[in-house]
């Protein structure tokens, strides 16, 4: 294998990474807002409440985009195992 074929592995295991990760990350991140947001306006500090809310949420996400996330692991776990045979010669 050349240098360019392991950084290109490389690359496309950070962009399947990111691509799967990414939307959950994204709610994460707006939903902990939101709840900062509405704790802030009404001068609750409980921590609890923030997880719960962040917590369902990403487990919404990954119930409505797991079969999307699924099959991009998939396809990229079969191009990595398919390129072993170019690793080898």
């Amino acid at each position: 294998m050349t240098v360019d074929g392991a950084v290109e592995l490389f690359k496309n295991a950070i962009l399947v990474a990111a691509m799967v990760s990414g939307p959950a990350l994204a709610v994460a991140l707006i939903m902990g807002l939101i709840v900062g947001v509405l704790q802030a306006a009404t001068q609750v500090n409980e921590a609890s409440i923030s997880f719960v809310v962040k917590l369902l949420a990403v487990g919404a996400t990954f119930a409505v985009l797991g079969s999307w996330s699924m099959t991009k692991l998939v396809d990229y776990t079969g191009r990595t195992i398919a390129s072993i045979a170019n690793v080898t010669r």
